[in-house]
């Protein structure tokens, strides 16, 4: 990538990210490329749709996530282990508001640029989940999938009662007494 279209690039990231903070994932990308003083021809160059461009917004979380989960996955309690890696799920999906609900969706669509962060997100969690359920802690019959939509709706619930910041972890700690064996 040339110099001029990289400096494009990174100021595309850091506006979408301002954007999508403030408005959420649904916000004009209109405004995201006049914020970074590009047209939005530049913007699709970059970006041929809004979920590559959420997606691309996203990967610095999802490597962040991956390598809690690698670091996780070697933990002496698989249950906590699991637990842990979930909250920060749920954090992370929570920074921008409607992005649980694009992730959720792209576990429906595998051509969705978002695919590319909801495969190694299960992945990740499934091993978490089968140490859990190898410990006996958490119930055979629960999937990455299942947990992967509890969080995803623990982070919906959570943007439409943003003065209850404690309502994700409330939330969780219910989801949890029910996985476990």
């Amino acid at each position: 990538m040339r110099a001029d279209a990289r400096r494009n690039h990174e100021r595309l990231l850091t506006e979408a990210r301002a954007a999508f903070a403030e408005h959420g994932t649904d916000a004009s990308l209109e405004d995201v490329a006049r914020r970074a003083g590009v047209g939005i021809g530049t913007l699709y160059r970059h970006f041929p749709t809004r979920d590559a461009l959420v997606s691309a917004v996203f990967q610095e979380a999802l490597a962040a996530l991956l390598q809690r989960g690698r670091e996780l996955a070697a933990a002496e309690e698989p249950c906590p282990a699991l637990v842990e890696w979930l909250r920060a799920l749920i954090t992370h999906a929570g920074e921008y508001r409607g992005f649980a609900r694009a992730l959720m969706s792209a576990s429906r669509d595998a051509s969705s640029a978002l695919a590319q962060c909801d495969v190694p997100l299960r992945a990740t969690g499934e091993i978490l989940l089968s140490r859990a359920r190898e410990a006996g802690t958490v119930r055979a019959d629960v999937s990455i999938g299942d947990l992967m939509q509890l969080t995803h709706a623990i982070v919906l619930a959570a943007e439409q009662s943003p003065q209850d910041a404690g309502l994700p972890d409330r939330l969780l700690e219910l989801t949890l007494r029910g996985l476990r064996a």
